[in-house]
C-alpha cells in the first residue's frame, strides 16, 4: 500500500540521486493569478521519471538486480530506468513505441540501456516488455502502475510544499497517472484543503475518461503532441488513487499546448515537451478556477524533440495572433503589391515571406492571388490589418 512513510522513504533515498527542483514564480503566465513554475523539466535526465525509477531499483532484491531489469516508455521513463540502471550496474532492457523521439531513443541508449522498438503506441510497447519480461526473466518497471514508483513521483508533492507555504492548487500533467497519484497523495494527506487538477491532452483523455465513467477504459487511438502523456489506458493503482485524491482533471487541445510551449520560451526561457506543457495550458486557457489564487504548474519534462520544435513554435504564433497569412484576391496590373506592402508597414506588420499564384479555374482571366505571411502582436492586431485592407478595397478570401 501506498503510504506517506514511504514517500519520505524514497525522499531519503534519492536525496543524492535526483536534483531538488527550483520553484519559480512565472508572472508573465496569467496576470490575475499567482503562477508557480515546478521546473521538473531541468531534473536529471529532463523528466520527473528519474524519481519514481530510481526508487523502484533501489528496492529490488539481488536476485532481482541480476537479473536485470526491463522497462517500456515513450521516452522519459526509459531515460530514468536506464541511468538508475546503469547507475546500480544492472543490465536494462528498453521497449519504446516506433515513434518516439529520436532524441529520446538516442538519450536512453547513451545511458547504457538495450532499446528495442516496438511498432505502434505505448501500449504496444508495454506488451512486448511483459513478453520478454517472461521469456527472458528480467525484473520489469512499469512506469506508472506501481506503488513504488508512485512514491518516487510524490516527492515532488513534499517538495513543493516545502517550497511554498501558502499554495491553492497544483495542477500537474497526466498520462497513465503515476505522476499525479503521487503527487496528489502526499499533498492530501498533509493539507487536504490544497486543490490538485489534473491536465490531460484532448487526444489521449484515458484518465478523464476513466473517471467519469467510473471504470478504467481503455481509449481505442491516441493522437497528441504531448506524446509523454501519450497513453491509452491508465493504471488500476493510479485510478484508484486519482479517484480519491485528484479534484478535477480537465483537457487541453494540442494548439492550447503549442502556445504555452512558445509562453515558457519567451516569457520564462524554458524549454518543455508538450507532457511538461500542458499544466500551462490548462491555467492560460482558464480550464481550471485558479483566478486570485497561488497555483504552482508542475512542468513534467523538458525533452522536446528539435525537429518538431519549430513546427510547435509556428503553431503556437497561429493560435496566439502572432502569425497570419493573407490571401488577397488582385487584378494583375503593376503597383498592386507595392499598395499592399505600404499598408502593412503602415500597420507595423512585419511580411516574413510572399507568393504569387495565376488565375484559377473560374475567376477573372487577369486575377492572381498573393499569398503573405505576416508577423503580428495578437489578435486584434490581425483583425485590424484585415479590416485595413477590406477598407482600402482589397479582396481578401477565406
Amino acid at each position: 500500500m501506498l503510504t506517506l512513510e514511504k514517500i519520505y522513504q524514497a525522499r531519503y533515498v534519492l536525496r543524492d540521486i535526483i536534483r531538488e527542483t527550483d520553484l519559480i514564480p512565472a508572472t508573465k503566465i496569467r496576470s490575475d493569478c499567482n503562477v508557480y513554475l515546478k521546473t521538473e523539466n531541468l531534473q536529471r535526465t529532463g523528466s520527473f521519471k528519474i524519481r519514481g525509477a530510481s526508487f523502484k531499483i533501489s528496492q529490488l532484491s539481488e536476485e532481482e538486480k541480476q537479473h536485470g531489469v526491463i522497462a517500456c516508455s515513450a521516452g522519459n521513463h526509459a531515460q530514468g530506468v536506464a541511468l538508475a540502471a546503469q547507475s546500480c550496474g544492472i543490465p536494462a532492457v528498453i521497449c519504446l513505441p516506433e515513434g518516439a523521439p529520436i532524441s529520446k531513443v538516442e538519450a536512453t541508449k547513451a545511458f547504457g540501456a538495450k532499446v528495442v522498438l516496438v511498432p505502434g503506441v505505448y501500449d504496444d510497447a508495454y506488451a512486448e516488455a511483459l513478453r520478454l519480461r517472461d521469456e527472458k526473466g528480467y525484473t520489469f518497471i512499469h512506469p506508472f502502475d506501481d506503488e513504488l514508483v508512485i512514491a518516487g513521483q510524490g516527492t515532488i508533492g513534499l517538495e513543493i510544499l516545502d517550497q511554498i507555504d501558502d499554495v491553492d492548487a497544483i495542477v500537474v500533467p497526466v498520462g497513465g497517472g503515476g505522476l499525479i497519484s503521487g503527487v496528489a497523495y502526499a499533498v492530501k494527506t498533509l493539507r487536504p484543503s490544497v486543490k490538485v487538477y489534473g491536465v490531460q491532452s484532448e487526444g489521449a483523455a484515458s484518465m478523464a475518461a476513466s473517471l467519469n465513467e467510473d471504470r478504467v477504459v481503455c481509449l481505442e487511438s491516441v493522437r497528441t503532441v504531448a506524446d509523454g502523456i501519450q497513453v491509452k489506458e491508465p493504471g488500476e493503482h493510479t485510478f484508484d488513487l486519482c479517484r480519491k485524491y485528484v479534484d478535477e482533471i480537465v483537457t487541453v487541445s494540442d494548439d492550447e499546448v503549442a502556445t504555452a510551449i512558445l509562453k515558457l520560451i519567451e516569457t520564462q526561457k524554458l524549454i518543455t515537451e508538450g507532457a511538461g506543457a500542458v499544466s500551462v495550458a490548462a491555467v492560460m486557457f482558464d480550464k481550471i478556477p485558479v483566478k486570485g489564487k497561488n497555483v504552482v504548474c508542475l512542468l513534467s519534462g523538458g525533452n522536446i524533440d528539435v525537429t518538431i520544435l519549430s513546427k510547435v513554435i509556428e503553431r503556437g504564433l497561429l493560435k496566439s495572433g502572432r502569425s497570419d497569412t493573407l490571401a488577397i484576391q488582385l487584378e494583375d496590373k503593376p503597383g498592386q503589391l507595392a499598395e499592399v506592402s505600404a499598408l502593412l508597414a503602415s500597420l507595423g506588420a512585419n511580411v516574413v515571406s510572399v507568393s504569387y499564384e495565376k488565375a484559377s479555374e473560374g475567376s477573372s482571366i487577369t486575377a492572381c492571388v498573393l499569398r503573405i505571411n505576416i508577423e503580428t502582436r495578437d489578435e486584434e492586431h490581425i483583425r485590424l490589418v484585415h479590416e485595413t485592407l477590406t477598407e482600402a478595397g482589397f479582396h481578401i478570401l477565406p
